[in-house]
């Protein structure tokens, strides 16, 4: 029977343990770090409240990758009425996230804002070297100072949104090449956010917590488990000061972890979190799920109240909110030296070793990107 280590036990590691161990009858063992499985998506309890860190909604194009998720976790469609707002300091208040048109009339340089709307190029694709680029091509400077320029620099710790130069797939909701993206557009219509793609959150107060039990079932599951050493050529792993060799690797660590740093860390970022319990039982509006904070003397992102997603009772609320940070991996950078540099690592993987999920591809992924990517590995297989 064909040997399988996944090594690490977030969302990539459970659906990939999941389909190999499922589908394929093959021994998997899953070696997690953590003492619990399911890692930035498992739901933990604050004072009687729900929470993940960082929001974890499913967000995707692809019904049959709703479907996948939706026959073991029973899921809530939050598409047609989930909001999200950003204040805007310059102008003193909250608008809608994306950019709707209805609130330009509202804004008090509105009539700069339509000048630069009606000056843009009427052809769908805005030729761009790099995300300032992009997005003033698209919306024009006064719409990009206002929602983009300050919120970008805190989200990807740089100076200039022109360092932002890796303009492929991963750019919010948009596709292009790497000179050419799809014109940023304003919303019309509902205030919604999603109201042509799937948006959807688990039914169950604990979240996705009973899919990572589920699919690591028939799976041999190393809980608080460090891997000292990695020798991808063979195959193997150093745990406990012993040596163990797999006919297959499937990895959820960054790269250069993996490969014992043969070319360099990567670059990251990362997020701190802050839950806050408040004596009210609801802050934001109804179907209002982020706030985002454009500011740039504003060090926080987003806000978010995690009663919107898991809809239970309580007297009070938990808020949850994210700063900036180079403690943790959570982000790549989008920029042609980062990316190039990550391709060393996923060029020098060695035959049935694999590398997936979001750290493990250095790509912005999503939890229907990372099902994708597996169910895709179970069939190359």
């Amino acid at each position: 029977m064909t040997k399988v280590l996944v090594i690490g036990g977030g969302f990539s590691g459970c659906c990939a343990a999941h389909l190999l161990s499922k589908k394929k009858g093959w021994d998997v063992t899953v070696v997690e770090k953590l003492p619990f499985l399911g890692g930035g998506v498992r739901t933990f309890f604050k004072g009687g409240h729900p929470y993940t860190f960082g929001p974890r909604h499913f967000l995707s194009d692809d019904i049959k990758l709703f479907d996948f998720l939706n026959e073991y976790v029973p899921m809530r469609r939050i598409d047609q009425v989930q909001q999200n707002l950003t204040f805007v300091g310059g102008d003193d208040r909250f608008y809608s996230w994306p950019i709707h048109e209805d609130d330009v009339a509202n804004m008090p340089d509105k009539d700069e804002i339509y000048q630069e709307l009606d000056a843009r190029s009427g052809n769908e694709y805005v030729d761009a070297d790099h995300f300032e680029d992009w997005v003033i091509g698209s919306v024009g400077p006064t719409l990009y100072n206002k929602f983009v320029n300050a919120y970008s620099k805190k989200m990807w710790q740089v100076e200039s949104n022109t360092e932002l130069d890796f303009l492929e797939e991963g750019w919010e909701d948009f596709l292009g090449d790497e000179k050419r993206l799809k014109r940023m557009k304003l919303a019309t219509g509902s205030k919604a956010f999603y109201t042509h793609r799937i948006s959807a959150f688990p039914l169950d107060i604990n979240g996705y917590n009973d899919y990572f039990d589920i699919a690591t079932r028939d799976c041999t599951v190393c809980l608080g488990v460090m891997i000292e050493e990695f020798d991808m050529k063979r195959r193997s792993v150093k745990i406990d000061g012993e040596w163990s060799k797999y006919d297959v690797v499937v990895s959820t660590l960054a790269p250069d972890l993996l490969l014992n740093n043969a070319f360099g860390p990567l670059r990251w970022v990362g997020r701190d979190f802050l839950n806050i319990i408040l004596p009210v039982p609801q802050v934001f509006p109804n179907d209002v799920y982020f706030l985002y904070y454009a500011s740039e003397d504003t060090p926080y992102l987003r806000i978010v109240e995690y009663k919107q997603f898991y809809r239970y009772e309580s007297p009070s609320t938990l808020l949850g909110i994210e700063f900036p940070s180079d403690k943790n991996k959570l982000y790549p950078y989008p920029t042609v030296q980062d990316v190039q540099h990550a391709q060393k690592y996923f060029d020098a993987l060695p035959e049935n070793v694999f590398s997936i999920g979001r750290a493990g591809t250095y790509r912005y992924m999503d939890i229907d990107d990372i099902i994708a990517q597996c169910l895709k590995l179970d069939q190359n297989m």
